[in-house]
C-alpha cells in the first residue's frame, strides 16, 4: 500500500513539474480513479489511467464551450 501511494505521488509530481498545461484535468482524475480502482479490487493503476483519460476529456470539453454558456444539461428553464 505504501509503495503504491509513493508511486502515485511520484508520478503526480513528475507530471506536474514537466508539463502543467498538458495535465489539465489529468491529475485530479488520476487521483480519484486510483482510489476508486484500489477499493474496487486492487486495480489502482488501471483506475488512475482511466481517471486521467476521463479528466483530460472533460477538460477539453469545458475548454471548447463559450465562456458565457452554461454546461450542457444545466440551462435555465
Amino acid at each position: 500500500m505504501k509503495t503504491l501511494l509513493a508511486f502515485f505521488a511520484l508520478a503526480a509530481l513528475a507530471m506536474a513539474s514537466t508539463s502543467p498545461a498538458d495535465a489539465k484535468g489529468c491529475l485530479k482524475g488520476a487521483v480519484v480513479g486510483g482510489v476508486a480502482g484500489h477499493y474496487a479490487g486492487h486495480h489502482g493503476t488501471v483506475g488512475a489511467l482511466a481517471g486521467c483519460a476521463y479528466g483530460r476529456h472533460r477538460a477539453k470539453e469545458q475548454g471548447r464551450q463559450p465562456k458565457g454558456q452554461p454546461p450542457a444539461g444545466q440551462e435555465k428553464l
